[in-house]
């Protein structure tokens, strides 16, 4: 039986939501190991001058507690 802990995070990019996804992803795993799945919780985005200046998305990332 393994016990899996989940934490939320939000993150941003300029390019895309899978990047965004791609950046909380790969800045939890600084301080988190065992990384196991992502969840997309939410999406959004920032407008400025009429076109999107940041997508953002709203994570659950699940890891396994050793």
């Amino acid at each position: 039986m393994a016990i899996l802990k989940v934490i939320e995070i939000m993150a941003d990019s300029g390019k895309s939501w899978e990047d965004a996804t791609r950046n909380a992803v790969e800045k939890a795993s600084e301080t988190v190991k065992n990384i196991r799945s992502v969840f997309v919780q939410e999406q959004s985005a920032t407008v400025s001058e009429g076109r999107i200046d940041k997508y953002r998305v709203n994570v659950k990332i699940t890891f396994e507690v050793k």
